[in-house]
């Protein structure tokens, strides 16, 4: 399982020696990247090494407890110690999202059951600011329409690590753990409007997505096939002796910039090159807003009660969520912002999954 391990390590050493180099950090954006790279294989060569020393650890006792009992003892604590590194690693190793650091927009729109679907929308938004508040994130509004009721019928909130622009830690923002809440949220009640004392089924719908972060491109000139040709003026007569004009055709895509505008060649190139650089900006994000477009729809294809991925029973204070089999009995408590054991038992059952793929 650890075979790859060892190239990781390779690759951290390389990584210390490249960030120990002043000359790297003159070029911010690629000093961030490596950073982060070394930031994410830390742990994983720092729990190797104890996985590593705690084996040693191990043969030195089972020598020595030949002839020394207490030696002799130490071998099945080392042992339970290098299981419990085993499954740290493990977990470790299991592949990122690789938006996990990212934050996110989380919007929560009423959907089957009317006012009484707008007001459980309030309570999930209420919930969701107290789990936030709970963690120490931070969270704004950013846009809602409110019901007549006092609930909300569709509310948007940016929810950010306290730095912003992800997280501190690789792993460890926003969305890696409130990715898990998008679908249909389904609650059964006495809604405040029902005055038989009857039981109501609604649900909400919850979309997450990770915050865009601003679309870069990078050319590769390899990419790039530049012609010349002479520029010419109305008529098609020629305006120029030298082939000053310039079309760079970008392979991969098949975009193509062109400008004959300038008086030298060089001049042309540089202005083709910003026009190049700005339609592949514009198609990268538009196709980050499809993508975009692509995970809401498959969080919430309906806001429909039959697609539901948890229930909030008010009569039984039990929430269930269908995924995972997970059930308790302290819905209170959840609405309140307690929702770490909710969320833990889904990324428990994505790394599960994740391993057992692996």
């Amino acid at each position: 399982m650890f075979e790859a391990v060892e190239e990781l390590v390779g690759e951290h050493a390389d990584l210390e020696t490249k960030l120990a180099d002043p000359s790297v950090h003159s070029d911010q954006a690629n000093a961030r990247k490596l950073n982060k790279r070394y930031a994410e294989l830390t742990p994983i060569v720092a729990t190797y090494r104890s996985w590593k020393q705690t084996g040693d650890d191990i043969e030195t006792a089972r020598e020595l407890g030949a002839d020394d009992p207490e030696f002799a003892a130490e071998v099945k604590e080392l042992e339970k110690a290098r299981d419990g590194l085993t499954e740290k690693l493990r977990l470790l190793l299991v592949p990122r999202d690789p938006s996990d650091d990212k934050d996110v927009i989380l919007e929560i729109k009423a959907g089957a059951g009317g006012d009484e679907s707008a007001l459980f929308a309030g309570d999930l938004l209420r919930m969701y600011l107290r789990y936030a508040e709970r963690v120490g994130w931070k969270t704004e509004i950013i846009d809602a329409t409110e019901s007549e009721l006092g609930g909300y019928k569709d509310v948007q909130v940016a929810v950010k690590t306290k730095g912003g622009n992800g997280a501190t830690e690789p792993g460890q923002g926003v969305w890696a753990r409130m990715k898990y809440e998008g679908g249909v949220h389904r609650v059964q009640r006495v809604p405040a409007t029902e005055s038989q004392g009857r039981i109501h089924t609604s649900a909400a719908g919850v979309l997450v997505t990770p915050e865009a972060e601003e679309v870069d491109v990078e050319i590769n000139p390899n990419d790039l096939r530049i012609d010349v040709y002479r520029s010419s003026g109305p008529g098609g007569q020629s305006v120029n002796t030298t082939d000053s004009a310039v079309r760079i055709t970008h392979i991969p895509t098949g975009v193509v910039a062109s400008c004959q505008n300038e008086k030298s060649q060089l001049q042309n190139k540089e202005q083709a090159l910003r026009i190049l650089r700005s339609r592949l900006l514009a198609a990268a994000q538009e196709e980050a807003e499809r993508n975009a477009a692509d995970a809401r729809r498959s969080q919430v294809r309906t806001v429909d009660r039959s697609e539901k991925i948890r229930t909030y029973n008010f009569p039984e204070n039990r929430i269930s969520d269908h995924r995972v089999g997970f059930k308790s009995y302290n819905l209170d408590q959840v609405l309140d912002g307690d929702l770490d054991a909710v969320i833990q038992a889904c990324v428990d059952a994505d790394s599960a999954a994740k391993l057992a793929a692996a």
